[in-house]
């Protein structure tokens, strides 16, 4: 347990998911009780076809397959019977033909020629027929060239037999030689787990080959069963949804040689986006997993399926690692395969989260406003146009700008209580020339801003248009300030007392 710390860090802990035990003496988390599963763990769908009605005439169309499809059992049972009933038919084909001829008193007559030799009852013609079919010809049953009816029956025997023969043997040979068996030989995880990797919430599990012989082109994908119901009001018992694993980089073609661990990454098109380990505990789903490949040594197509309900996902969990470095090779070490350790995780959603950060970001418009912090009313209204919300200055300001909005370099103040900087580079010249009053400091930024001073401004407005002259009260010298609004009036005030 030490190397373990040592090499995982001191906040991980072992947990033991394996029936089988991995040398742990962790106990199993705790698990709701078992429900239906539409896919059991071994692959086997749980589904039944009922009141198919005339529908079942469908399965003698394609009857090698049906006969494939059966249980082995039933498959024995069909492949005897079958050779039983034709052997018993033809064999009592031949014993009708002799006792038709009159063979069957003239058998041991040796000057009468029969049309099978040596055949004077049922048994005696049941074994012509087992040495003509097996071609075993021992050769003292033999048809005779006095027999027609015999030539064309034998004709007739080594069709149906050929027939037979095809038919049951290369359905057992398919049987035998089904993929299914070499899927049992492909492993999955007992359980899933969920837990941040590359700074990604992620669903995980593990998929292992414990032969040497490699699956061709194996490729792997995953659907999630839910219930839901739609905005029109029809209930999907078994809604399937697509989980990405990896289709848009390639990352589902596995080159499973040793056991891989598939992600399934949770993000805003994952169906997982709102699944949080509060919500874990009351939702239904059931995760299908499918793998497909070639088997190398038979060139045939395997199918390896399984499934995660809920209460097999482990929220905060990862999977031990199983390959080790030996002295030139790598070694698996199976023991482990199903084996998670917990892992420091957020308990909240990828949605949550992303809320979370929204609401915290303080390059939002209604936490620059709101803030604690003594900005500018007009840097605020700055951030709240650079986000499309358009505030309007008052009707005679805007007739002094000849703007609706308010311009982004208007008025730029200063942190500190001793001055004030003002931009102008985008007022009319006149108002630009009212601002080069005596005490304003050298031009910066280009002629654009200047600092004003404390002494009163004493330039005539003589020039000014009638509405301006009106705003600055008719008198020259005075302040424009009669017609603006209360914060700019009482700014303009402190700083001009």
């Amino acid at each position: 347990m030490s190397a373990l710390r040592k090499k995982f860090g001191d906040d991980y802990q072992v947990v033991t998911t394996s029936s089988s035990g991995s040398g742990f003496n962790q106990p199993p988390p705790e698990k709701k009780r078992k429900r239906q599963r539409f896919v059991d763990k071994n692959g086997r769908c749980n589904v039944q076809h009922g009141n198919l009605g005339g529908e079942t005439s469908r399965y003698l169309s394609d009857l090698f397959t049906t006969l494939v499809d059966l249980k082995w059992r039933w498959n024995l049972f069909i492949f005897i019977l079958t050779y039983t009933v034709a052997w018993l038919f033809m064999a009592s084909m031949w014993w009708c033909i002799a006792y038709i001829r009159g063979d069957l008193n003239r058998a041991h007559n040796d000057k009468y020629t029969p049309c099978v030799a040596n055949v004077y009852n049922f048994p005696s013609a049941f074994l012509f027929f087992i040495e003509t079919e097996a071609t075993i010809g021992y050769g003292y049953r033999y048809i005779t060239d006095k027999c027609p009816e015999g030539i064309i029956l034998f004709l007739f025997q080594s069709i149906l037999g050929s027939i037979v023969d095809a038919f049951l043997i290369g359905c057992m040979f398919i049987k035998m030689s089904q993929p299914k068996k070499r899927a049992e030989t492909l492993m999955f995880s007992e359980h899933a787990a969920i837990s941040m990797r590359d700074g990604k919430l992620t669903l995980m599990f593990r998929v292992g080959n414990l032969r040497n012989s490699h699956m061709v082109s194996a490729q792997i994908r995953c659907k999630l069963l839910k219930s839901r119901q739609t905005p029109e009001g029809e209930f999907l018992p078994l809604d399937q949804l697509e989980l990405d694993v990896g289709f848009s980089t390639g990352a589902d073609q596995l080159f499973l040689v040793s056991p891989l661990t598939i992600c399934h990454v949770i993000d805003t098109k994952s169906p997982f986006y709102d699944l949080s380990l509060r919500s874990m505990q009351t939702e239904q789903f059931e995760i299908v997993v499918i793998l497909e490949g070639i088997v190398e040594t038979t060139g045939m197509t395997c199918q390896a399926r399984t499934s995660y309900t809920e209460d097999e996902v482990l929220w905060g969990h990862r999977f031990f690692p199983v390959i080790s470095l030996e002295e030139g090779f790598f070694k698996v070490d199976y023991s482990q395969f199903h084996a998670t350790f917990e892992v420091p995780t957020t308990p909240y959603s990828v949605k949550e989260q992303e809320e979370a950060l929204l609401l915290s970001s303080p390059l939002m418009a209604p936490s620059l406003c709101n803030s604690g912090e003594k900005n500018s009313s007009l840097d605020c209204l700055e951030a709240l146009e650079d986000n499309d919300s358009a505030i309007k200055l008052p009707t005679k300001l805007q007739k002094i700008t000849g703007r609706d909005g308010l311009p982004k370099k208007l008025l730029r103040m200063s942190s500190t209580t001793s001055e004030m900087t003002y931009s102008f580079g985008d007022l009319p010249m006149k108002l630009q020339r009212i601002s080069s009053v005596p005490g304003v400091s050298d031009d910066k930024q280009g002629g654009k801003s200047c600092k004003m001073s404390t002494e009163p401004m004493s330039k005539s407005v003589a020039d000014l248009p009638p509405k301006l002259q009106r705003l600055a009260g008719g008198g020259g010298g005075g302040r424009m300030d009669g017609h603006l609004p209360p914060k700019l009036r009482k700014m303009n005030s402190d700083r001009f007392t």
